[in-house]
C-alpha cells in the first residue's frame, strides 16, 4: 500500500545531486526529508547548505527537515522511500553495506521495507540491493532506478552550484528482465506517487516502462565523454570550444595549433555502445535505442560545450581531480562484462576501461593526490 499525505523520505548522500533532490522533495511539501550527510555533516550541521541555483534561486543556510550523520542514526522510523544519491563504487563499498542498518535487525523486523530509489549513474547498480532485500523474505523488492540529467557541482562542503535544468527518468527495476515494456498497475502507482513528489517540487520527470535501456543510453555519454575528460584532465569544452574572440576571455578551448577532429573518434566509441545494445535486444526505434542516438549524443554535446558560459565539469573528472574513487566499474566495467557475455567486440571501450582502471587502482592505493 502506498502511504497518503506527507511521506517520510530518507535521502542518503548530501553531495551536489543529493542536495538538489533533497531541496526539490522538501519544496514539494509532500515529503519530510531526513538527509544523511556523511563527510560534510559538520559543515552542513553548523551552517546549512548554500544553494546557488539558476532554476530554484539562492538559498542561504538551507537544511532538510532532519539532518543526521549516518544511516544508523536515521533508522528510527519507517520510510516510504529511501533515496541513494551516493556514487556507485562497489569495489569500495557495496550498496547493501551503506544501507545495512535498514536491511538488518532490529529495523527489518520492526518496519516494512521501503521503496528504494537509486539516483546513480551506471549499469547493474541495483543487483546487490535487490538480493539483500530479497533475502529478508518480505516479498519482491521495490526498487526505482533512474537516469538523472542535471548540471550541478559541490564547490565546497556546504556550497552547491546548480544550473537551470534537472530531469529524471524513473522506472521499476525488474531483476533479470530488461525486455518487458509495460508497467504493472502496482509499478505504475509507485512511479506516479514518487514522480508526483518530484514534479510538485519543480523537477521534470519522465516515467519509463523499462528503465534499463534508458540507463544504457545515458551510459553512451559517460563512456565517451566522462572517460575522455578524466583521462585528459580537461572538460569537454577543450574538445569543442573555439578560441575566444577579441574582448572575450575563457579557457579551455581548441587551440588552432593542433585542432584535432575528435568527433569521428567519439562517434566510433558510441557506435560500439549501440552495437552492444542491439545484441542485448534493444530495438532500433524510439522505445529502444534508435541509431540516431550516436550522432545525437556526440553532436549535441559538441554544440553544448562550444558555449563559453558552459562550465559544469563531468563528475568523474572532478572525483579524479580530488583524489576520490571514480565510477569506473559500474560504467566502463559493466559494459565490458556485458560485451563479453554477448560476444560483442568493443576494443575502444576496453581500452578506456583499462586506462581508467589504472587511475582507480592508484587512487585506491593512496598514490594519487588531490589537485590543489
Amino acid at each position: 500500500m502506498l502511504t497518503t499525505g506527507t511521506k517520510d523520505v530518507l535521502l542518503v548522500g548530501l553531495g551536489a545531486v543529493g542536495t538538489i533532490y533533497a531541496y526539490i522533495l522538501q519544496r514539494s511539501k509532500l515529503a519530510r526529508v531526513t538527509a544523511v550527510a556523511r563527510s560534510n555533516y559538520d559543515a552542513v550541521n553548523a551552517k546549512g547548505i548554500h544553494i546557488r541555483s539558476k532554476k530554484y534561486g539562492v538559498h542561504e543556510s538551507w537544511k532538510p527537515y532532519r539532518l543526521v550523520s549516518s544511516v544508523a542514526e536515521a533508522a528510527d522510523r519507517p520510510y516510504s522511500y529511501v533515496i541513494l544519491t551516493t556514487k556507485a563504487i562497489p569495489e569500495v563499498i557495496k550498496t547493501s553495506r551503506i544501507l545495512e542498518p535498514l536491511l538488518s535487525s532490529p529495523y527489518s523486523e520492526k518496519h516494512p521495507q521501503p521503496t528504494y530509489v537509486l539516483l546513480q549513474n551506471g549499469l547493474g547498480v541495483e543487483r546487490d540491493l535487490y538480493h539483500s532485500v530479497k533475502a529478508l523474505d518480505q516479498g519482491e523488492p521495490k526498487i526505482i532506478s533512474s537516469v538523472v540529467w542535471i548540471t550541478t557541482n559541490l564547490v565546497e562542503k556546504n556550497v552547491v552550484d546548480h544550473g537551470d535544468f534537472d530531469r529524471t527518468t524513473i522506472g521499476m527495476y525488474r531483476h533479470g528482465d530488461h525486455l518487458t515494456t509495460t508497467n504493472s498497475p502496482e509499478e505504475a502507482a509507485i512511479l506516479t506517487d514518487f514522480g508526483t513528489m518530484l514534479e510538485t517540487g519543480g523537477s521534470e520527470v519522465i516515467i519509463a516502462t523499462e528503465i534499463q535501456r534508458k540507463k544504457f543510453h545515458k551510459t553512451f555519454w559517460n563512456v565517451a565523454f566522462s572517460s575522455f575528460s578524466t583521462l585528459t584532465g580537461c572538460s569537454p569544452t577543450a574538445m569543442f570550444r573555439p578560441p575566444p574572440k577579441e574582448g572575450q576571455s575563457y579557457s579551455p578551448y581548441v587551440a588552432p595549433q593542433t585542432a584535432p577532429d575528435i568527433i569521428p573518434v567519439l562517434r566510433a566509441i558510441v557506435q560500439e555502445m549501440l552495437t552492444l545494445g542491439r545484441a542485448l535486444g534493444y530495438p532500433d526505434n524510439e522505445d529502444g535505442l534508435p541509431s540516431s542516438l550516436v550522432d545525437a549524443t556526440v553532436l549535441h554535446t559538441a554544440e553544448l560545450h562550444k558555449d563559453p558560459a558552459h562550465t559544469t565539469l563531468p563528475s568523474m573528472l572532478l572525483d579524479a581531480q580530488n583524489g576520490l574513487p571514480i565510477e569506473v566499474e559500474v560504467i566502463l566495467g559493466e559494459v565490458v562484462r556485458m560485451a563479453k557475455e554477448t560476444g560483442v567486440d568493443i576494443p575502444r571501450i576496453e581500452t578506456l576501461y583499462a586506462l581508467l582502471a589504472i587511475i582507480q587502482n592508484q587512487t585506491l592505493g593512496g598514490f594519487r593526490q588531490p589537485k590543489l
